[in-house]
């Protein structure tokens, strides 16, 4: 079975909740790769909400198995309060359904105090949550972060955690004025933390190896936007992990020969939460329409998200990093009601168009959009489920966007709901060689 990879084309907010929920019908393994509880994933089923951080958007399907892969940075008070809430909801977490690594690195709350502090101080604000996510890929980068599998080893927990410590309140208190954690503190909670992890915890890459021997179809799911990534975004208005397709394999313990398909998550506008150039942002009142009949507010922080038109060079630059295969185009039906549709299709500055996307802020900046401008259309479409469904005017924005891009619109969103989904070609029908081991 083909191998899919779900990754934002955006600055996140895509709609890939929705997206990963839908596929996981269709796969036997969905994983988490990259990322921290400082991304949301919104999914509705039968008209309840639930919001996920960590546990994989997968969850919901009751045949899959869910991982937590190593690049994922995890706060055990998140995902208990996440398991806790699911079990609520009637739903039995098992080993067999949720497994995480013992690679992954664990966030602490002095990851978190450090997050605020940074913040606090800077003169403009990058837009963190504040959730520890920076310093806890920093400690795993300066090599004195503590991972899952520590957590387990009680012998040596205690000095694990002081050096972890050391530096961190070093900077906490004589930086930051901030008071430093207790080290003692840290010790008890994490050994409390490894008893409660202790039945989930598992070796992901060998089980994510496992799973592609025996023929499983595995489903990667992403959890920011392309332009968060580290490397390719709007830095330093970023993540702090790889956000691209190319991360899923070391995020998830695989090599890039086994991905088939790359599916870029996009929706049929652009928002984005928290600091930064936006060159189509909309103040007016076409951007107040896409955030209320949007409800356009983040999942993890309930901050309101800026909204404004599809961009077409940010679109194109997350084509070329991700090698994207195919588009899932969410939320097209927040576009109805609208009398006409822009698309950015270029940028201009002092003077000169640019198609490709910058590395520099200051010159994003500066950047005014070039648009190209739609008929809208006011037919509702939630309950539309072919193309042949779809006011004339919505077809041609899609036909369009195929074009420029130069790859397929594969999915459509066009409601909330978990089956408000066009299906154009199933990402998991992809026909491929067999392989050898």
């Amino acid at each position: 079975m083909p191998n899919v990879v779900c990754v934002g084309a955006q600055w996140g907010d895509e709609g890939k909740g929705k997206v990963v929920d839908s596929l996981s019908a269709r796969a036997d393994v969905v994983v988490r790769f990259q990322g921290g509880p400082n991304a949301g994933h919104t999914l509705v089923v039968d008209g309840e909400t639930t919001i996920l951080h960590l546990i994989p958007s997968g969850i919901l399907v009751p045949r899959t198995l869910n991982l937590i892969g190593p690049g994922v940075v995890v706060d055990p008070e998140v995902l208990f309060t996440e398991l806790a809430g699911l079990r609520s909801q009637g739903l039995e977490i098992s080993r067999e359904r949720l497994r995480v690594s013992d690679r992954a690195h664990v966030i602490f709350p002095v990851h978190s105090a450090l997050d605020k502090a940074r913040e606090e101080i800077r003169s403009i604000a990058i837009g963190t949550t504040g959730r520890g996510i920076g310093p806890a890929y920093e400690s795993r980068v300066a090599r004195t972060g503590i991972r899952v599998h520590d957590l387990l080893e009680p012998d040596t927990l205690a000095e694990r955690v002081r050096v972890a410590l050391t530096e961190r309140n070093f900077l906490l208190e004589k930086l930051y004025g901030w008071p430093p954690a207790d080290e003692g503190e840290m010790a008890e909670r994490a050994y409390a933390w490894g008893e409660q992890l202790a039945p989930y915890v598992d070796d992901t890459g060998v089980t994510l190896d496992r799973a592609l021997r025996a023929g499983k179809s595995v489903l990667l799911e992403g959890a920011q936007g392309t332009l968060l990534d580290i490397d390719h975004g709007t830095y330093p208005y970023v993540t702090s992990s790889t956000t691209l397709a190319g991360g899923a394999c070391a995020g998830a313990g695989i090599g890039p020969t086994r991905l088939d398909y790359v599916l870029g998550i996009s929706k049929a506008y652009t928002t984005r939460v928290g600091g930064g150039p936006f060159p189509t942002e909309d103040t007016g009142p076409a951007g107040q329409h896409l955030g209320t009949v949007g409800r356009e507010f983040g999942a993890t922080t309930g901050r309101k998200r800026r909204c404004g038109w599809l961009d077409l060079v940010v679109l194109r630059h997350a084509v070329r990093v991700n090698g994207l295969t195919g588009l899932a185009l969410t939320n097209l039906d927040v576009l109805t009601g609208l009398s006409e549709v822009k698309v950015c299709i270029g940028y201009r500055v002092q003077g000169k168009q640019l198609q490709d996307f910058p590395a520099s802020i200051g010159l994003l900046e500066r950047c005014e959009p070039v648009y190209r401008t739609f008929r809208g259309w006011a037919e509702s479409i939630e309950e539309a489920r072919s193309m042949d469904d779809l006011p004339q005017a919505a077809r041609d924005y899609i036909r369009w966007i195929e074009d420029a891009v130069e790859i397929p619109v594969d999915l459509l969103g066009v409601g909330p709901d978990r089956d408000a989904l066009i299906e154009r070609a199933n990402p998991f029908d992809m026909v491929r060689p067999p392989r050898r081991f």
